[in-house]
């Protein structure tokens, strides 16, 4: 059987376990998860853009997804520590994990300061943001001041700060250890870099993954379902393995957020499968 074969056939049995989930919990019987031990899946929190806190929690268990890093959409950067427990508290009964916080913009002083102080609050090692390359001392500094890492999102051909992976680490790779790369790897592939190869050069660096798809290596390129386009997915799950990524590697499904779970299940089926399939 062919590995393409053998990635949708790992598919259809990852949506079909999600569909048996929550039959499975109702009736006591333990549920395995799907995910690789050493490649954890999880959410980027824009995703669900278009709704509401409880609808998100939702489709994140109906795919057995069970790590997010929140957007201010669901949680924002003012809110109060009632807020913030609240919020938290409905992502642990989920069995959810909130892992970082962002894409934060900062395009001031003020902003990142903004960014950190939340960050603390909400208790997450993590922030995923796009602090302007002319703050990067001043974020660093905040880095030391906080202990948290930041990890900066590139955005794609059309992105005069970030288009890809490169553009952050020749600003970064000198400075703390703790400032990365979130590495989109559909903005990488349209930009021009091979995310498997960015993945190795960089490896010391990426901190976060955003994974999806794309129907075009250029500007041309639109977001599709993971295994529809034309990243290379085995090559990828090799890069991470090859260098030791120990970070979550979370879906950001764009295609149709007005109706994302269907996009959702079979991009995280293709990429479990992958994960399976890959050695």
């Amino acid at each position: 059987m062919s590995s393409r074969r053998n990635f949708i056939l790992q598919t259809a049995m990852g949506i079909a376990a999600v569909t048996a989930a929550p039959l499975a919990a109702a009736a006591g019987t333990a549920v395995a998860r799907p995910d690789g031990k050493d490649l954890p899946i999880g959410m980027a929190g824009y995703t669900f853009a278009k709704f509401d806190l409880e609808k998100a929690i939702a489709m994140m268990k109906r795919v057995d997804i069970r790590n997010i890093s929140i957007k201010d959409i669901h949680l924002p950067l003012n809110s109060t520590p009632e807020k913030i427990q609240g919020v938290l508290a409905q992502f642990a009964a989920a069995g959810i994990h909130v892992y970082g916080v962002g894409v934060i913009y900062m395009k001031s002083e003020k902003a990142v300061d903004e960014a950190f102080e939340y960050a603390k609050r909400v208790g997450v090692p993590l922030i995923v943001g796009v602090p302007n390359p002319e703050l990067l001392d001043y974020t660093e500094a905040k880095i030391k001041q906080y202990n948290i890492k930041l990890a900066i999102h590139n955005h794609g051909p059309e992105d005069k700060l970030y288009p890809g992976p490169k553009n952050v680490y020749d600003l970064i790779k000198n400075r703390d250890a703790r400032m990365g790369i979130c590495l989109d790897i559909g903005h990488a592939q349209r930009a021009g870099e091979d995310p498997a190869k960015a993945i190795l050069a960089y490896k010391e660096r990426i901190f976060d993954l955003h994974i999806k798809d794309v129907t075009a290596g250029s500007n041309a390129g639109k977001a599709t379902e993971i295994g529809r386009g034309v990243i290379d997915f085995a090559a990828l799950v090799k890069a991470l393995r090859k260098a030791k990524y120990s970070g979550i590697s979370s879906i950001e499904y764009e295609k149709d957020m007005a109706d994302p779970l269907p996009g959702i299940a079979e991009s995280a089926g293709f990429f479990r499968g992958v994960i399976k399939t890959v050695s």
